[in-house]
């Protein structure tokens, strides 16, 4: 495979010269392998995956327990968990003091100093929003409803928190298809927020410390190439210099990229549902993925059991599950761990009986060791894939992963951590409970006899069995 310079990256400062290209397909097409470093942060290998937060934390494992318990190098907070108090009130987030050698956000959340802090508008997958975005602001949803983020708030959030990285703010039309009329004005309107963002970032005079500045990743739309062409050609032509990655929301979007980009680094919000689509993504050059499918699984009760590359073939007649219910009462009595030879923390101190007693009690602890072993995997996971592609077999290794294992994560089948209200959008009157009651009536057959009538001599066993009155012997 030919190695490959990333020129863009030589003309930087070499402060801001963060990524490198290791391997890679020429013209930067397929698979690549590549290495991120800043100053103080772990050295992270791609491809490979940023955490999903919500509200600043990975869901079910707190900030100590992801430093002691997982591999995770990196997560992605979306500004919108944390504005609902604004315009009215300044949002909590914006009172901490400033540090040169500390980011506000990074001490708000209570990130441990060496994981890579990405900074984004919305939450990874976002909630479709009712109202439209405008010409300067696009709509969000916080925890107390609707609001609309303008570019120039974001900007000066993205100033005064100092992440890591900052995702340029993009101008995307979630749940619904656009007009030819839309589409142009999603260009314009990206076009215009992106030089705000730069200039914004670039902007000595407003800067809070003397402190290093975000590096900008601008937003590629999930439209045809000719429909963003004028975005695309200012982008390399006046923005490249100051634009330090690419942020994807269709992973198909790698083929309107322009020659002069393909070094950069590429992040996708393609939002992949299983491990066969992390893989195509990575087909076509993605280079750091967000993976909600682990939160989900980890929410359902759902421990991830998967290798890449596989072993050898499987004589299974029936493709292998990608995992295993722990809500299932086959498990109560099993002392083995999660997945042999598994080396984390979860595996090595408890046990397939335990989490799922867990489970079944409503403890939250099953969620947060169920949650330390899906990182495990997904670790794993990523590191085989890093293997594959630097001996060559990646294709080879692909097709066989996806004749071995299932395409879906198993289906789930327990009643699994309640939902917050800011993470769905309602679909109208008529909709089930996302939550179960958290209280009953103590004696509720007790209550349904007091209301019921009495039965007549002439009513059906199956009638009196229905209603409570006594069951077949």
């Amino acid at each position: 495979m030919a190695t490959t310079t990333s020129n863009t990256m030589v003309q930087l400062p070499s402060e801001l010269r963060f990524f490198t290209v290791l391997e890679s397909k020429p013209p930067s097409m397929g698979p690549r392998l590549g290495s991120i470093a800043l100053k103080g942060r772990i050295p992270m290998q791609t491809p490979h995956y940023i955490a999903l937060s919500s509200r600043g934390a990975v869901p079910h494992v707190s900030q100590d327990i992801m430093r002691k318990h997982t591999r995770i190098t990196g997560v992605y907070v979306a500004l919108e968990d944390f504005i609902e108090k604004a315009p009215r009130e300044v949002p909590p987030i914006y009172n901490i003091p400033p540090s040169r050698t500390n980011s506000p956000l990074r001490q708000f959340i209570a990130l441990q100093q060496d994981a890579l802090l990405v900074l984004g508008p919305r939450r990874s997958p976002p909630v479709p929003c009712p109202a439209s975005n405008t010409h300067i602001a696009i709509s969000i949803l916080t925890s107390v409803g609707f609001r609309r983020l303008e570019s120039e708030d974001y900007v000066d959030a993205a100033r005064e928190l100092r992440p890591d990285i900052v995702v340029g703010m993009g101008d995307l039309v979630l749940g619904k298809r656009s007009g030819l009329k839309r589409v142009e004005k999603m260009g314009d309107r990206t076009t215009a927020w992106t030089q705000e963002m730069i200039a914004g970032i670039r902007d000595k005079e407003n800067a809070s410390v003397n402190a290093p500045r975000p590096l900008v990743f601008a937003p590629i739309l999930p439209v045809e190439q000719e429909q963003q062409s004028m975005y695309l050609n200012q982008l390399q032509d006046e923005m490249k210099d100051n634009v330090h990655g690419l942020a994807l929301y269709d992973a198909e979007s790698f083929s309107v990229i322009p020659n002069s980009l393909l070094d950069l680094p590429r992040l996708s919000f393609d939002e992949p549902s299983s491990p066969q689509e992390v893989l195509r993504n990575i087909s076509l050059g993605m280079d750091i993925l967000t993976i909600p499918f682990v939160d989900a699984a980890t929410d359902a009760g759902i421990s991830l059991d998967f290798f890449f590359p596989c072993c050898s073939e499987s004589q299974q007649e029936a493709p292998v599950s990608l995992g295993l219910d722990m809500w299932s009462s086959q498990h109560a009595s099993d002392l083995s761990p999660l997945r042999s030879g598994c080396q984390c923390y979860t595996c090595s101190k408890h046990h397939r009986a335990y989490i799922q007693h867990l489970l079944t009690a409503k403890e939250m602890l099953g969620w947060v060791l169920l949650q330390i072993h899906n990182h495990q995997v997904l670790d794993e996971f990523f590191a085989g894939i890093r293997r594959s592609i630097r001996s060559g077999t990646y294709a080879e290794d692909k097709e066989m992963f996806e004749k071995l294992y299932e395409r879906r994560l198993p289906e789930k089948t327990g009643q699994g951590p309640r939902v917050r209200g800011y993470q769905f959008k309602s679909s109208g009157s008529g909709e089930s409970k996302k939550n179960a009651l958290a209280y009953k009536t103590l004696d509720e057959t007790a209550e349904n006899l007091a209301d019921a009538s009495l039965p007549s001599p002439s009513v059906e066993a199956s009638d009196l069995e229905e209603r409570g009155f006594g069951e077949k012997a």
